[in-house]
């Protein structure tokens, strides 16, 4: 096997990501501990940590260094969401970094990408094509006045004076009905196959990233059921010890393992073979979603009736986990469009 087709199966992390991922763990584990989770619900938003994430720059980071960003990679972005996931950190990132790199794409003037570097205001991405103007749930429009949306042959940048009314919602996400309206600004980005081409490019960079977070979700509660099986004990040993416990919790680390490292292979190739196997950050979304719902069930599960309490962190995971998976596409539709990928329909 050659070197670059090596480098093809092998997505481990170089030292430099290494430091990043360690660098952003720790900033969430001081800045983010689940008190401060649940004193943003039901909202889902932390201005103040907001403002702490963005001074860390990777908001902007995965821009080019000519539009203010430090040409980090899409696998830069995967690591730091995973982090995020697994402190369940109530900040808009992930919708956010994706609409500024799609701004950055499609060539947007340094007025409308400048605000969305440094976070000045808040930008979300309309994951649905806009139909004869209805509306649509689109995440973070509840704390986002900045909508990028595809509209017929048209993407577009919609500015209002402020955030959409918040849809309340289990998982306690900035969620909000949203439509074009023809008292907001817009700024038309890109027209036609380019539009289209723009706006697919970035769902699919939303659930790869949204992906990335479930793993990390997902390996948080592990952690929690863990140690909880580790200190219970029945008939005078640790419940971890019994097979009914043990393998379970086995099965859900290695679900994690596994829907990690296709999250990093997408990752890697959407960044360096673009194009060359577009379905993998759906398939990737679709195998974390199933792995972050079976294993904070089985969280909640191992510690017993505690776990199913609203105040254990278990149904913290737990609720997430299903709001996360929900928020910009059903697990039917993900799985029609991996189909219509491999397949060449559209």
């Amino acid at each position: 096997m050659d070197r670059f087709e090596l480098r093809r199966q092998d997505f481990s992390l170089d030292e430099d990501q290494k430091a990043l991922q360690t660098s952003v763990a720790e900033f969430f584990a001081k800045q983010c501990p689940t008190g401060t989770v649940r004193a943003a619900e039901p909202l889902g938003f932390d201005e103040d940590l907001w403002r702490r994430v963005l001074d860390l720059g990777v908001a902007s980071m995965s821009l080019p260094e000519a539009r203010g960003g430090d040409d980090a990679t899409l696998v830069d972005l995967v690591l730091i969401a995973e982090e995020l996931g697994r402190a369940v950190a109530p900040v808009p990132l992930v919708g956010h970094a994706v609409a500024t790199r799609l701004l950055a794409r499609a060539g947007a003037s340094d007025e409308v990408l400048a605000p969305a570097a440094r976070g000045d205001r808040v930008f979300a991405l309309a994951p649905a094509a806009v139909r004869n103007g209805r509306r649509q749930l689109v995440p973070d429009a509840a704390v986002a006045a900045d909508v990028l949306a595809l509209s017929g042959d048209k993407l577009a940048l919609h500015s209002a004076a402020g955030p959409a009314p918040h849809v309340a919602n289990q998982g306690s996400t900035p969620l909000a009905w949203w439509a074009p309206d023809p008292g907001q600004e817009r700024v038309v980005l890109a027209v036609g196959d380019e539009a289209r081409d723009l706006h697919r490019a970035a769902v699919a960079e939303w659930r790869l990233l949204t992906a990335a977070a479930l793993v990390g979700l997902t390996e948080a509660a592990l952690h929690l059921a863990v140690e909880f099986a580790k200190t219970r004990r029945t008939m005078g040993v640790p419940i971890g010890t019994l097979q009914g416990v043990a393998f379970p919790l086995a099965d859900v680390a290695i679900a994690v393992s596994g829907a990690r490292n296709l999250v990093w292979k997408a990752a890697w190739l959407t960044e360096h073979e673009p194009g060359s196997r577009p379905e993998l950050p759906l398939m990737a979304f679709d195998y974390a979603v199933r792995t972050a719902t079976h294993g904070t069930t089985t969280s909640a599960h191992m510690q017993g009736g505690l776990g199913f309490t609203a105040e254990a962190d278990a149904s913290l995971y737990f609720l997430r986990a299903k709001g996360w998976s929900l928020l910009a596409v059903g697990p039917g539709e993900n799985l029609q469009d991996i189909g219509d990928l491999i397949t060449g329909t559209d």
